[in-house]
């Protein structure tokens, strides 16, 4: 059984690989992102996640099933209920729901908004469940006329403040934020969000990089915080920081997007050469799948690939690579929300000298075990994988 130095942990925003058996409870009992995307875009070129094994999860369009793949694959199933972001990477670091987070489809309460406009001096517009994009169509105009910010929620567990950073700055917007959180912490609500944006009419409205997080602390210690009390490097890269509340993580790095993403992680790849790096590439997710854009998810989907010979030539026999996702994020299914799916697991080192079929896996939190268990330190939930490398 190897052990390695360095682990690379890549989540791919919103790359689901098909519906969870429970999956019709969300209504998502047709999800399957990855193949979806795949057959919109008449079939992927992944030349290189290929060769790692995809094609040996789930028939993908376009991807073969090759037959001495370079590493380990597998994939996992949401032990925990709920379908969002905070929910899955909670559970790929050890932290297991055994009840979902709050959700306001009818918008917020009338006692969460009058403790918002006391604590704020602000009276919000909107106050309802909607798209980010279609609620600055709506309103927009009407906040630049007002001053007065757009609160809005989703089918996810989210209190969300958007504001035009001429009209309220982003530094400002994130203090409202941090204020809102505390009026919702007996909601159990799990993340209030920053969503400046800019723009000068309905038509040309959009939102700027300054989206800031604020989600509730993990309930129990994550693999983040075993490793970092055990002295080891944590590097949370784009969004991982705000999943985390900043917990566990001896390096902050948030980034603007997918390509500035697999920049950093190269980056650290330079600094950090004992621990985890742990990276959220956010576009899938973010720009193509909340916006029904199959055709933006493939063309992401191929940069991460085209980018990943840059990452594998640079690992070491000291080295673990793993690929997997945090839900599924459907763009040709109704709606744009989140969809409760399967997620892929890849495995890349040169230490694995054996391709291994890692099967179905009960958890995202095997991910966390095995980290913890290659560190030689204990986590409660997940059953660790390492021991099936070689």
């Amino acid at each position: 059984m190897p052990l390695f130095k360095r682990i690379i942990l890549i989540v791919l925003d919103g790359v689901g690989v098909g519906a969870l058996p429970d999956a019709v409870q969300y209504g998502d009992q047709k999800a399957a992102t990855l193949q979806h995307v795949a057959e919109s875009a008449g079939g992927l070129f992944l030349p290189h996640l290929e060769q790692l094994g995809l094609g040996h999860i789930v028939s993908v369009k376009g991807v073969a099933k090759v037959v001495s793949p370079r590493g380990c694959w597998g994939k996992m199933a949401e032990q925990s209920s709920g379908k969002d972001s905070v929910t899955g990477h909670w559970e790929l670091a050890g932290v297991v729901l055994d009840h979902p987070f709050s959700v306001f489809p009818d918008g917020f309460p009338a006692e969460i908004i009058s403790a918002f406009v006391t604590a704020t001096g602000l009276n919000p517009l909107g106050n309802v469940a909607a798209s980010g994009t279609d609620i600055l169509r709506d309103l927009g105009e009407k906040h630049l006329q007002t001053g007065r910010p757009i609160v809005y929620t989703s089918s996810d567990s989210v209190f969300q403040i958007a504001a035009h950073e001429d009209i309220i700055p982003p530094e400002q917007l994130y203090s409202i934020c941090q204020q809102t959180e505390k009026i919702l912490l007996p909601y159990d609500v799990c993340r209030v969000i920053a969503r400046p944006f800019r723009g000068t009419c309905a038509a040309d409205f959009y939102r700027t990089s300054g989206r800031h997080d604020f989600p509730r602390k993990p309930l129990n210690a994550t693999v983040l915080d075993l490793l970092q009390q055990q002295g080891l490097s944590t590097c949370g890269i784009g969004k991982i920081g705000d999943l985390f509340a900043g917990e566990g993580l001896t390096h902050l790095c948030p980034t603007n997007g997918n390509i500035d993403g697999m920049s950093q992680t190269l980056r650290y790849l330079d600094e950090i050469n004992h621990g985890l790096i742990m990276t959220n590439l956010v576009d899938f997710d973010m720009l193509y799948g909340h916006r029904l854009d199959g055709a933006g998810f493939a063309l992401a989907l191929q940069q991460f690939d085209r980018w990943l010979p840059t990452l594998l030539d640079q690992l070491s026999v000291d080295d673990l690579l793993i690929i997997t996702a945090d839900h599924g994020c459907d763009p040709t299914t109704p709606g744009t929300d989140h969809s409760r799916e399967y997620v892929p697991l890849l495995l890349s080192s040169p230490a694995i000298s054996a391709p291994q079929d890692l099967g179905v896996r009960r958890s995202f939190a095997d991910v966390g075990a095995t980290v913890a268990d290659n560190f030689q330190i204990v986590l409660s939930e997940g059953e660790s994988f390492l021991s099936s490398l070689s």
